[in-house]
């Protein structure tokens, strides 16, 4: 039997500096609106933006967190990223293992 989804969310975004990504993701935990965040170096992007190709080196914010906590985090990533239009981008998570849920259920919204 298929278990039943995790109320887990994973959420992507980009910061344009490593310094920037560090600061908005220990915010983010602060805050408990996220139990961890990875930090992924050394993305090159390449986008449009009003109108033009664009390039930029970025860092990838992966922010683990929960469905109750979404609208609190992204109002969040608006008011601390540098950014015009962050990105954020939100994932379901389908299972995973208990233990890491449960841990991240926990650390997420006190």
């Amino acid at each position: 039997m298929p278990r039943e989804a995790a109320p887990a969310r994973i959420v992507l975004t980009t910061a344009g500096t490593a310094d920037e990504a560090r600061k908005l993701a220990r915010a983010l935990v602060e805050r408990r609106l996220a139990a961890c965040v990875n930090l992924i170096p050394n993305l090159h992007s390449i986008y449009r933006w009003h109108d033009a190709v664009e390039e930029a080196a970025e860092v990838l914010l992966v922010i683990k967190t929960t469905a109750e906590q979404l609208s609190a985090l992204e109002a969040a990533v608006r008011e601390l990223h540098s950014y015009e239009v962050p990105e954020f981008l939100v994932l379901d998570v389908v299972s995973g293992s208990q233990p890491y849920l449960d841990w991240l259920l926990g650390s997420v919204g006190k």
